[in-house]
């Protein structure tokens, strides 16, 4: 019996592929667990069209955050903390801080998970890389001045 995988299934394949397997295995454990359906003609064609959806959403979450990485590119965020002697400053600047900053200087929106920071402990300059999309990314300036 053909069946389309739901799930990824250890030994047989991963989620999307159509695969034959035994008519007792198939009727029996992998239909009622949820880890295929049967392959005619109607859930093919619904699997097609699945399928099609993520790829052209992938497509436009690629251009969009190749769209972002553009406008992003060069910019520069001012950050005021306190420090105290050498330059050390009290605590850390984190992702978090730069994303809020992004958000009100540029309304720009940008998840702090996304924001590649080592820790900036000084005051001065930093690039910092903001990756948008598994291959996107792109780079800001954050400038760290004494308040």
């Amino acid at each position: 019996m053909k069946v389309i995988l739901l799930k990824d299934v250890k030994t047989l394949g991963k989620k999307g592929e159509v695969i034959n397997a035994s008519d007792g295995y198939a009727r029996n454990y992998l239909i009622p667990k949820g880890f295929a359906e049967e392959a005619n003609k109607t859930n093919l064609h619904i699997w097609n069209n699945k399928k099609e959806a993520e790829r052209k959403q992938k497509l436009a979450e690629i251009e969009a955050a190749q769209k972002l990485a553009a406008e992003l590119k060069g910019k520069e965020i001012n950050l005021t903390v306190k420090s105290g002697e050498n330059g050390r400053i009290f605590g850390s600047i984190t992702g978090k801080d730069i994303s809020d900053e992004l958000n009100k200087k540029f309304k720009i929106n940008i998840d702090k998970k996304k924001i590649v920071i080592n820790n900036i402990r000084q005051l001065g300059t930093y690039d910092v890389e903001v990756k948008l999309y598994p291959e996107i990314s792109t780079k800001i300036k954050v400038i760290i001045a004494e308040k």
